[in-house]
């Protein structure tokens, strides 16, 4: 069976969206891995918890968008049930400038991640971090670049990757 990777995201603009097509490509790349992508408003409690790992994506909005904290919030007490406990997780923002609040936004998506037990998944050092500055996960500033593309890309394959270890 493949392993399942679900890239999940809320958006406001393009920026977001450029960044959770990227992580798919980079997932897409390591052999018997499916991406799917979705925007919440797609998206349902059943994909939510048969996916093997699950990359969450929002825009900067002081933190995550309002609209995807309610939908993640009315998934239910996923936490409580045991639903996402040991599955994979990784996290993607996107924002206006650098000191925006994008490692604000990562670390919520992660809070969210950890209290339902997931296992989560951030970028070893690179050079890139002098710029994006951040390991938490994939980011853009302001106009999404080739550089935070391939970030993207590079934490896709590093989610399919470590998710294939994890099942073996």
């Amino acid at each position: 069976m493949p392993l399942n990777v679900l890239v999940l995201y809320d958006s406001h603009g393009p920026q977001i969206s450029h960044l959770a097509e990227a992580i798919s490509e980079g997932a897409a790349q390591v052999g018997d891995t499916l991406p799917v992508v979705k925007h919440i408003d797609d998206a349902d409690r059943t994909g939510l918890i048969s996916a093997d790992a699950l990359i969450l994506g929002s825009p900067n909005w002081s933190g995550i968008t309002g609209f995807l904290k309610r939908w993640l919030d009315d998934q239910g007490d996923l936490w409580e049930e045991g639903l996402l406990n040991g599955k994979l997780g990784a996290a993607f923002t996107t924002g206006r400038g650098r000191h925006s609040g994008l490692e604000f936004t990562l670390l919520s998506l992660i809070h969210w991640m950890m209290a339902g037990g997931m296992v989560v998944v951030g970028l070893p050092w690179s050079d890139r971090m002098r710029v994006s500055g951040s390991y938490y996960g994939a980011t853009a500033a302001g106009e999404v670049t080739g550089e935070d593309t391939e970030q993207a890309r590079a934490l896709g394959r590093r989610v399919a990757e470590l998710g294939h270890r994890l099942r073996s």
